[in-house]
């Protein structure tokens, strides 16, 4: 597995969070920290942090424009073709905003971060509940791209009381026109669960979208140890792991991040809690850090779903259990391209069958420059062309987001925001479902096993980990910490 590198500028001054957002901008090398609660003390700031990847070194610019406040466990996606951060939903609290009082109360709104200008915006959301430790992705259909959500939990009735938010109720965002569509999924639907992780990749073609849904907590019980994929645009839930028994697996995690790299060929999970047993994961020796073959092209991976990462693998291909429900091939040509009763909007066909284009992005005139450029340029001979240096430089800064976890620091540096622009949609979205179970969210784990223990020629260990033993990283931030619920 890839080293994991925790060992950047860091002093005790700086505190450490959980539940926020790190948002990547591949043009101007920097990573963004948005929310997020703090470990052992009250809220000190609701600054922006910016992490400078070429000068390792954090800068504070400021908190967000007024009206927008510091959330966590909301749903986060950064959209690096637009140099733009979301943020939807998420907990307001006294561990994330300063001076706040009462119960932690979860929002409806839709964060957005432009990094260029460096500006807020708070947009609507889908309808007025309050949501919150879902997931959000972005795929690049319609003119500018969507944003895809889904799972975790809502207040229904505005009081508190978070119950699960249905798995097969999924919310599309489109960009440009600032509109939010819903589609009803069908297939083999996910348990309800939240703060689980999720990536996106796509065909050749973009005939198909599919969204890697990996762990999560329940409600009652350990939570799960499974991988679903939810295939786009024909709405269908997939599920590929565990598929030797019924129900999860037997290493349920939760609050762990998911990583596509290598042009969507692998999805790194990293870190997050084992509930099971809070001191050690699966498998001590790669530090929480485990890999999900995308498209089935590791010849030795368990199960067609776990696999050694392979540096030299790039590119998505189809795997054949998803098209062998929405057809076509590894290159795309999928044949199923709605749901199986329809759009429930016809807009959203049209959408999903639209490819988006985006322009190239400039870089800031921020005065920083890159340290590599500036030592390449030293050494006589060299072969290294100005856009070769480039390239390895942006290569560096997304394995870096792979691999970096809790790296929540900063240093002062004022900067200018305008005032936060409410922009409602275009037109507004309002839907009656049926009321859930009215689950309350709950500490208590009872794992229930649905499988049989005794079951003979079932091999349960994901075995496709290396042997030999991988050194910690330098430095560990609460390894094993396991995160409190916010309903209690």
């Amino acid at each position: 597995m890839p080293p994991i590198h925790v060992n950047l500028s860091k002093n005790a001054s700086i505190p450490s969070v959980h539940g926020g957002a790190l948002w990547a901008d591949d043009v101007n090398y920097r990573l963004f920290l948005f929310g997020g609660e703090f470990y052992d003390s009250n809220p000190i700031t609701s600054s922006m942090m910016s992490y400078d990847i070429w000068n390792d070194q954090w800068d504070d610019f400021g908190p967000p424009s007024e009206g927008i406040q510091r959330v966590s466990y909301g749903a986060s996606n950064c959209v690096m073709e637009r140099g733009e951060g979301y943020y939807y939903g998420g907990y307001l609290s006294n561990a994330s905003v300063p001076d706040w009082t009462g119960d932690p109360q979860a929002t409806s709104d839709l964060i957005r971060y432009q990094m260029d200008d460096q500006s807020w915006t708070k947009l609507a959301g889908p309808d007025k509940i309050r949501r919150a430790e879902g997931v959000m992705t972005f795929i690049p259909a319609s003119d500018a791209g969507m944003l895809i959500y889904f799972g975790g939990v809502q207040d229904r009735d505005d009081n508190g009381t978070m119950v699960p938010q249905p798995m097969e109720q999924i919310f599309l965002y489109d960009i440009i026109s600032n509109e939010w569509h819903i589609q009803q999924a069908t297939g083999t639907i996910p348990e309800y669960r939240r703060r689980f992780c999720a990536g996106a990749v796509w065909s050749k073609d973009r005939s198909s979208y599919n969204i890697y849904l990996n762990a999560g907590l329940g409600f009652g019980g350990d939570g799960y140890d499974d991988v679903y994929i939810l295939s786009l645009p024909s709405f269908q839930w997939i599920k590929t792991y565990p598929l030797d028994r019924n129900g999860t697996g037997e290493y349920p995690s939760h609050s762990l991040s998911c990583n596509v790299v290598n042009d969507g060929s692998q999805m790194l999970t990293i870190g997050g809690s084992f509930p099971e047993n809070d001191d050690t994961c699966d498998y001590e020796q790669v530090w929480g850090v485990h890999n999900i073959d995308l498209g089935n092209q590791v010849k030795d991976n368990f199960q067609k779903t776990w696999s050694e990462y392979v540096p030299a693998l790039f590119g998505y291909n189809v795997p054949q259990y998803v098209t062998k429900v929405i057809g076509g091939t590894k290159d795309g040509g999928a044949t199923h391209t709605k749901p199986s009763d329809g759009f429930v909007d016809h807009d959203i066909g049209i959408l999903l069958a639209t490819k988006a284009e985006f322009p190239n992005r400039t870089r800031a005139d921020d005065g920083r420059s890159d340290p590599a450029m500036a030592k390449a340029g030293k050494k006589s001979g060299s072969s290294l062309s100005h856009g070769a240096i480039i390239g390895i430089a942006v290569g560096g800064a997304i394995v870096l987001l792979a691999i970096i976890v809790c790296l929540w620091l900063f240093i002062r540096k004022h900067k200018r925001k305008s005032e936060p622009e409410f922009v409602p949609p275009t037109t507004p979205f309002v839907q009656t479902l049926p009321p859930p179970p009215d689950i309350r969210q709950t500490e208590q784990c009872v794992p229930p096993r649905s499988w049989d223990d005794s079951r003979e020629g079932l091999n349960h260990s994901r075995n496709w980990r290396s042997t030999p033993e991988t050194l910690a990283p330098s430095e560990v931030y609460h390894y094993g910490y396991r995160v409190a619920e916010l309903g209690n």
